[in-house]
């Protein structure tokens, strides 16, 4: 009977572990295991140096949405950001997308502009005003040079 109970106290702690283990894999890995709260938007931007999966998107200084891919559209030659936007945010058709930095040497993010067009984006459409992250290196090597010529 002693064996039994033995048994029983180390499956059970079998159990409870493999429970914990699958639990820590969905946190951290950021499983979604109902429907997605987010719906998707992309936008094309001449320069997004520094800006990676998984950066934050934000209007008014708080966390509305996530970078999902960043990549290189072939056609256009242009930096294509892919959005995760939340579902409760309506944004209309004519906001305007910006890469900024957070702080002087920060991390890079994407700031929303909010507009105020009544045609409300659907899920999938493109953002088409945006800007492009400030190069700080461009412009200390254009004040250097100039500052030369004059």
């Amino acid at each position: 009977m002693n064996k039994r109970k033995i048994e029983f106290y180390v499956g059970l702690f079998v159990i409870i572990g493999l429970l914990c283990t699958g639990y820590l894999f969905a946190v951290l890995g950021e499983i979604n295991f109902m429907r997605d709260k987010r719906y998707p938007l992309h936008a094309f931007f001449t320069s997004v140096s520094g800006l990676k999966t998984g950066a934050r998107v934000e209007m008014a200084g708080v966390e509305i949405g996530v970078v999902s891919n960043v990549s290189i559209d072939k056609e256009r030659l242009l930096a294509k950001i892919d959005f995760r936007i939340d579902k409760n945010i309506e944004l209309s058709e004519d906001i305007i997308a910006s890469v900024k930095t957070s702080g002087i040497i920060g991390q890079k993010y994407i700031d929303i502009l909010p507009g105020g067009s009544d045609i409300i984006l659907e899920p999938g459409e493109e953002i088409l005003l945006t800007e492009s992250s400030l190069d700080i290196e461009s412009l200390v090597r254009k004040f250097i040079f100039n500052k030369d010529n004059k």
